[in-house]
């Protein structure tokens, strides 16, 4: 074949493609699309801000009901695994999470990224595997035990350290990261529940921790795993190059903090979670072996630490910012405390809030509601399409694509919403009181449980959001009562992009003693 042979080939081959090009690119709607990058470097410019471009882009969509799904291709040589359908349509997502739940599961892109780190634990498998740890778990979280157990941790953490932590701060008026502290309280509360074994990372020094070093590290490192091809990240593996070396060095420590751990329950069993699934059996009636019982653990930790402290975080924000909301949590909250605890100011502020307290405060579950419409601790989840369907909206996902829900622009949508979706406004989750309710108003969820899914939905609903609330209400209620908080001048809230939707520089914030009633001040209380 000579030269002039090859070129014509070449011209041919070129042709055709953008023949295919252009017939497809027609039928996609979303960000503008380039021949063989795709939507690439769109997705690049606005790396920075990738939530609230996914969101415009959806809103471009036409904006109605019935239509609010686009397509970003990443890149465009391959027809399916390059495509990425984004949907926040209340209708697509129930579809992808109930109607439909066996065709869209985790799937091979999420698994091999996560295995190291995850395993078969709960939240990175499918099918029999999940099912099994599913119906465990479930047992599990629905006893009063569970809930006695972490009303336990959440009181002592917060009594013992954060309010210390707090209380110095305050009193040397030097700012705190939130952020941070939330992170430390919450991993130290998840780490009780799930080994019964308190790392102590939120103590007064603030000291460095190596297994919450190296969880962070090896999360962050298998996300990194996610957004780039497989076979990149495969070949920094064999060669222990880039960030899979340090993601195996983080995963030694990991791995003997958990045997560990696991040795301890061996020795001395509790009531914490580990405990309890060394008691159960898999689908075969074996014993759990240890390197799943680990898996099970970590599962655990990576939802439990990082959902409720992100959430908090946002919440904090959002009340600084609306100080009418504030006056409304802290009136409800002197309400209860008055009803639980008598007008004694010191019992109010002496011990963090029981559970069943916690229970009584609709309001302030509301303004956490209100948080995680706005900004959901995962804003956005991936599904495996295993055979060629089509959405309610219309849209065709063809076998082998992935589909994406943003959370994050469900909350954003005008047509799912109302005009004021863009509004901090606890209220629209609270119904009228009822008769014999002594005029109390009720937490009331939206009737189409699909417009809200930050705790997700269908089968696989998170199994601990009862229970974040209640650590969240309690959290909140502690700092709260005890300091109004004043964000540090020149400190910028932004989002980092991961797939938690971390504050990008940490929640900076002073705090100052809380005025309740006659001048008297919540620490003043308790003389610190």
């Amino acid at each position: 074949m000579d030269v002039i042979q090859v070129l014509l080939c070449i011209a041919a081959v070129a042709s055709a493609y953008m023949l295919w090009f252009s017939h497809l690119s027609r039928r996609l709607n979303g960000p503008k699309v380039w021949p063989l990058v795709g939507s690439l470097p769109y997705t690049l410019i606005n790396g920075h801000r990738l939530h609230d471009w996914i969101a415009s882009n959806l809103k471009n969509t036409g904006g109605t009901a019935t239509y609010q799904t686009c397509t970003v291709a990443l890149p465009f040589l391959a027809y399916k695994q390059g495509f990425y359908t984004v949907t926040c349509h209340p209708k697509n997502i129930e579809h992808i999470l109930r109607t439909r739940f066996d065709n869209y599961p985790k799937g091979p892109q999420w698994q091999a990224a996560f295995h190291d780190l995850l395993g078969q634990g709960i939240f990175n498998s499918d099918g029999e595997t999940w099912l099994l740890q599913r119906k465990t778990a479930a047992l599990e979280f629905t006893t009063r035990t569970l809930r006695q157990a972490m009303n336990r941790w959440v009181n002592q953490t917060i009594r013992t350290r954060l309010w210390r932590i707090m209380e110095k701060a305050a009193f040397e008026k030097k700012p705190v990261d939130l952020q941070d502290l939330l992170l430390r309280l919450t991993f130290d509360n998840i780490c009780g529940l799930t080994f019964g074994k308190d790392p102590q990372t939120l103590s007064l020094d603030l000291p460095d921790n190596p297994f919450a070093n190296a969880f962070d590290s090896a999360t962050e490192a298998t996300l990194q795993r996610f957004l780039l091809p497989g076979f990149i990240w495969r070949l920094e593996k064999v060669f222990q190059i880039g960030m899979e070396k340090k993601l195996q060095k983080s995963l030694e420590v990991v791995e003997n903090y958990m045997s560990g751990a696991l040795n301890a329950r061996k020795e001395n069993p509790s009531d914490d979670l580990l405990s309890r699934f060394m008691n159960k059996k898999d689908q075969n009636g074996n014993a759990f072996s240890e390197d799943v019982l680990k898996r099970i653990a970590l599962n655990f930790v990576l939802a439990g630490r990082d959902t409720s402290s992100v959430a908090l975080s946002w919440f904090f924000w959002q009340v600084m910012n609306h100080p009418e909301v504030e006056s409304k949590i802290i009136k409800e909250l002197t309400t209860v405390l008055t009803l639980t605890r008598g007008d004694d100011l010191v019992k109010w502020v002496e011990q963090p809030l029981e559970f069943d307290e916690a229970d009584k405060l609709v309001y302030l579950k509301a303004a956490l509601a209100e948080t995680l419409r706005l900004y959901p601790s995962v804003p956005q989840d991936f599904k495996y399409v295993v055979n060629d369907d089509i959405l309610p909206d219309g849209t065709p996902v063809p076998a082998g694509s992935t589909v994406t829900y943003s959370i994050y622009s469900v909350g954003r949508m005008k047509t799912v919403w109302g005009e004021d979706c863009l509004e901090f406004r606890p209220e629209r989750w609270l119904a009228e009181p009822i008769d014999g309710s002594n005029g109390e108003y009720r937490f009331e969820p939206p009737k189409d449980g699909y417009k809200f899914v930050a705790f997700n939905a269908g089968p696989r609903t998170c199994l601990g959001k009862d229970l974040a609330y209640l650590q969240m209400k309690s959290v909140a209620s502690a700092v709260l009562l005890r300091y109004r908080l004043s964000l540090v001048p020149g400190h910028r809230v932004e989002q980092k992009m991961s797939l938690t939707l971390f504050m990008k520089n940490g929640l900076k914030v002073y705090l100052q003693p809380r005025e309740l009633r006659g001048g008297a001040t919540t620490t003043a209380a308790v003389g610190a």
